[in-house]
């Protein structure tokens, strides 16, 4: 069997969400299947380390997929050229793109539809693109995945796609974060934070990740304990300009916000392991790894009400509004006040923490497949 796969977002030391699902994925089930042949499809030069098993063949299609104009001729030309080529008897995309007049069994992973909900958040164009093409994207696939029971709920809900042909492809955990002895978690603070506990924010620093109201919370926190906490951020500052930094600026306690930028995953488990807690508040999630990353390494979070982040936090978190900083504050206040709480949180998360595992994605994504496969 013959399987063409979009791999376009496996780029390396840039993966962000969307790649780090096809990577971790993709590795298990082409070393699982080496029965079938897979074609890897790239819109630029390749690693070789995406070449996961000799039943992997990487091939480049054209244009760079780089904005929406190169996004449409890669899905509608570039792609099919080498399908016609390939001659594959299924395409999968881990992306949520495919092209639109395909003729073989199309798996396509969907993993949210965050522009539907807060189109306020994406640039014009590129909403107009989404608006005309995400439709499009979900009917004609022969097959759905996606990341949580909430956004089977929403594409069903904005797209009409019945429900029996959507899966739910959880995530995995990252196996990079651990729990810290309080000796390796002193050395952490020592290096990040001057030696003080902290609570943690990690994600693109977008105005969906609500680093604002964050910003906003542990003013009032720091209104009300005056302890010497700090909040370090982790994450690249691409739309910091604007309310994010206005209100950051405005700030009685930004001394104590610690901007440490991207990291590499080797330091955000580290920073995960040595927290007081992750505060995760995003304005909206399909799945929300922080969460699960979080529960791996043994620390409290704290994260949103809305969206999928109750799905995969479970009763393992404390659940706020996230357009409330009242409430992202009082709940750094209860963390930090109760280190029973702190105790009982982990305990839970440390419960829902092999709910999600790569293994277990690769296996039902394969699954998915199998249900499609001629």
């Amino acid at each position: 069997m013959k399987i063409a796969v979009n791999t376009r977002l496996l780029l390396k030391d840039r993966l962000e969400g969307i790649g780090i699902f096809s990577r971790e994925t993709l590795s298990r089930i082409t070393k699982a299947h080496p029965e079938h042949q897979f074609y890897f499809l790239f819109d630029r030069t390749y690693d070789d380390s995406f070449v996961f098993s000799d039943n992997v063949t990487p091939l480049v299609a054209h244009p760079q997929a780089r904005h929406p104009y190169l996004w449409y001729l890669f899905f509608e030309y570039g792609i099919p050229l080498k399908l016609k080529q390939i001659q594959p008897d299924i395409f999968l995309s881990t992306d949520g793109w495919i092209p639109t007049r395909l003729k073989i069994p199309t798996v396509n992973v969907i993993h949210d539809l965050n522009f539907k909900h807060h189109p306020e958040f994406v640039p014009p164009v590129v909403r107009r693109y989404y608006d005309r093409f995400f439709p499009k994207f979900a009917r004609n696939a022969t097959r759905l995945a996606t990341v949580s029971q909430f956004s089977r709920d929403d594409i069903h809900q904005c797209y009409q796609v019945p429900m029996d042909k959507i899966d739910v492809v959880y995530n995995g955990k990252n196996t990079a974060y651990k729990p810290y002895t309080e000796e390796k978690q002193n050395l952490v603070k020592q290096q990040y934070t001057d030696g003080c506990d902290y609570f943690l924010f990690v994600g693109l620093i977008h105005k969906r990740k609500n680093l604002d109201n964050i910003f906003r919370a542990f003013d009032m926190f720091k209104e009300r304990t005056h302890s010497p906490m700090k909040l370090a951020v982790v994450g690249d500052k691409k739309w910091w300009a604007g309310e994010i930094e206005n209100t950051y600026l405005a700030m009685n306690y930004r001394e104590d916000v610690v901007m440490l930028g991207r990291q590499q995953i080797d330091v955000l488990s580290a920073l995960t392991a040595a927290a007081t807690a992750l505060v995760y508040a995003s304005l909206f999630e399909g799945f929300g790894q922080p969460i699960v990353d979080a529960f791996n390494a043994h620390t409290p979070v704290i994260t949103s009400d809305i969206s999928s982040m109750p799905e995969i936090a479970g009763d393992a978190a404390l659940l706020v509004n996230p357009y409330h900083a009242e409430e992202i504050a009082e709940a750094m206040f209860q963390l930090y006040d109760s280190p029973e709480l702190r105790k009982q949180l982990i305990e839970k998360g440390i419960a829902r923490e092999n709910l999600f595992t790569w293994e277990r994605s690769a296996e039902l994504l394969w699954q998915t497949i199998e249900r499609v496969l001629p």
